[in-house]
């Protein structure tokens, strides 16, 4: 993969950086975050800036330029890709080492005394504004906003900004109307006593509304913003789509309503004014509710005194609960999921050997059997198929220039995934099509051991997840071996495959508790560069459990495997599982064997149904 050439875009940047036109007076530091104006993971090519600067196109990471220097921070899901796509003009630091500055500390030691570090307002969320204003004020330094977009200035062929149609979910999808969700959220703001509620978060912005959207890939989400008072409801949103019969009619836009029910439509693009407008309006004592992660234009639109700010919305925790109707929606998505696995894995089993299988093409065989299901609406990310050394890539994706031929003497993972109407999934396997080596059975197994900790974990309610991190870890510290990413994330319900404001990870404290209905992945790995990458991951729900004893009434949860996909069990080594661990196999095969069995029997795919029963037959320990 050949490194983007920056000279010429950085040469330009830093001419901008100065010209009158753009800044008020010259900045000596510009910060080009990964987000848009939605703090979203996942952005639209219009909001690709950190990409279009760097090269670096992975999904988390920020790039600081200044007169001399070119840097980009991210994390240890992305150091190797990083540091292929980025040329020679960049340093890359590596988050998380103990060696790598942060942002601010690195600032500090390369600015001349008194700079200015410019940032578009709209892109940075608020509660790193502060942080980092803090540090570099306490150094002289000035963080200031920039208006314009300095990227956009130099950035010719930027693609507009999608506006695409919108998706309609009735009850049967979603389970509770829009209208009871705005009930709810006016019951949130009056405990809290807040007069208005901002909502800025796509996926929030689309949960509380019931509806779907294609303007980001692979997340069914649309631009848009929405101010919710306690008897007025705005939506900006941009583009014909809300001409739409089938969006007006579920959203009664045409209908007589109670007026704190009618919903006001505004042009997108005059959020700022509207906001500022509200917040010149408000009495004393009133406030508006707003994420801290919104972004400081938006936020400094409401005066400080008026700003109620809480690192998760109510909506954000309404959305991360789902109900019966959300629960079985992504009970049915992940069967049919399986059901596309299953017709994979037995044609990779077929195709491999004969040499004639890429990553790529793989990949877009994963999709093609994935799409022949009910409801298929797209996938969920770009797909990660990566074969030996490439699987040592947490994050890899195949292009081209990378992508490697399938053989029987390497490890194949597979992380992929789907938005369906009824539901999100996220599943990684990792097999052999030939005889694994001792060493990578080894390692397979320490990583199902660790996967199974946390599935098998029973825990009191009220944990938070970052305490379960360390037990998939468990079996590989033992043995000095470990990897740089987090056990689990939130998934969305036919929503963003990443949400808060639950996870396992050590690199979070600040997650919200688990509580039943809430669905995370288990997912943890172990990555040897140059040779292989393993990871397995199923998506559970959080269920309550029975125990025994039931201390100070707190009750117990557990997780329930949604995912029902097999474990390849040529790459476990059997004598290093406990009879608990093989047990827990075992059981997982046979609902595996009975769940997908009969849905593969349903759609007559005999083939497949063959290959799960023989990928399920039970394990047995040596005694």
């Amino acid at each position: 993969m050949s490194p983007k050439i920056t000279t010429e875009l950085l040469k330009q940047l830093r001419q901008v950086m100065k010209n009158p036109r753009y800044v008020q007076e010259p900045v000596q530091a510009y910060i080009v975050p990964s987000g848009d104006a939605h703090q979203s993971e996942y952005i639209a090519p219009c909001d690709c800036r950190r990409a279009f600067i760097s090269g670096f196109d992975g999904s988390a990471g920020t790039a600081i330029v200044t007169e001399q220097h070119a840097a980009m921070w991210t994390d240890g899901r992305y150091f190797l890709q990083a540091a292929q796509q980025m040329d020679s003009n960049w340093t890359l630091m590596k988050m998380g080492l103990k060696d790598t500055p942060t942002q601010e500390d690195w600032l500090v030691s390369v600015l001349p005394e008194g700079s200015k570090v410019g940032v578009d307002p709209f892109i940075i969320p608020a509660d790193q504004w502060k942080r980092m204003s803090k540090a570099l004020r306490s150094a002289g330094h000035d963080l200031v906003p920039v208006k314009e977009n300095l990227i956009g200035t130099i950035w010719t062929d930027c693609p507009q900004r999608p506006c695409k149609p919108l998706i309609t979910l009735d009850l049967s999808y979603t389970g509770v109307s829009w209208r009871d969700k705005i009930v709810a959220l006016r019951s949130k703001m009056a405990e809290r006593k807040v007069m208005w509620f901002v909502v800025t978060a796509l996926d929030e912005v689309a949960w509380l509304f019931n509806l779907r959207g294609s303007d980001v890939e692979y997340n069914p989400v649309f631009f848009a913003y929405a101010v919710i008072g306690m008897n007025t409801i705005r939506l900006f949103i941009d583009g014909d789509r809300m001409m739409d019969p089938a969006v007006r009619e579920h959203l009664q836009l045409d209908s007589t309503l109670e007026p704190e029910f009618k919903i006001q439509l505004m042009p997108y693009g005059s959020i700022l004014s509207e906001l500022q407008a509200v917040g010149a309006g408000l009495s004393p004592k009133e406030k508006v509710w707003l994420s801290d992660k919104a972004s400081y234009a938006l936020t400094e639109a409401i005066p400080k005194a008026y700003r109620y700010l809480t690192p998760y919305t109510p909506i954000c925790i309404a959305k991360a609960v789902k109900n019966a109707a959300e629960t079985e929606g992504m009970r049915r998505a992940h069967i049919k999921d399986a059901v596309a696995l299953c017709e994979l894995f037995n044609w990779l089993e077929k195709e491999v050997p004969k040499g004639t299988v890429t990553e790529i093409f793989a990949a877009d065989k994963a999709e093609e059997f994935r799409s022949q299901q009910k409801d298929f609406v797209e996938l969920s990310f770009a797909t990660i198929s990566s074969t030996g050394p490439n699987g040592a890539i947490i994050h890899y994706k195949p292009v081209p220039e990378t992508n490697r031929t399938l053989s029987v003497n390497e490890i194949y993972l597979l992380d992929s995934g789907a938005q369906y109407k009824d539901g999100t999934t996220d599943v990684t396997r990792t097999m052999h099509f030939g005889t694994p080596s001792a060493y990578e059975k080894e390692c397979f197994t320490y990583v199902l051991k660790g996967h199974i900790a946390v599935s098998a974990a029973i825990f009191p309610n009220g944990t938070k997840g970052h305490l379960l991190d360390s037990f998939a870890r468990s079996a590989l510290w033992d043995c000095g071996l470990d990897y740089l990413h987090g056990t689990g994330h939130g998934v969305g319900s036919f929503l963003n495959v990443h949400e808060g404001p639950c996870g396992i990870s050590y690199k979070t404290f600040a997650d919200e508790p688990l509580e039943a209905g809430m669905i995370v992945s288990d997912e943890p790995g172990y990555y040897e560069d140059g040779s292989f990458g393993i990871r397995i991951e199923n998506v559970v729900l959080v269920i309550p459990a029975e125990t025994k004893y039931n201390f100070k009434n707190r009750g117990s949860l557990t997780f329930e495997p949604l995912t029902l996909v097999p474990i390849q069990t040529k790459m476990i080594d059997v004598n290093l599982l406990t009879e608990k661990e093989c047990n827990w196999v075992n059981e997982y095969h046979q609902k595996c064997r009975e769940v997908v069995g009969a849905e593969l029997e349903r759609q007559g795919r005999h083939e497949a149904l063959q290959w799960l029963l023989r990928e399920t037959e039970p394990l047995a320990r040596v005694q």
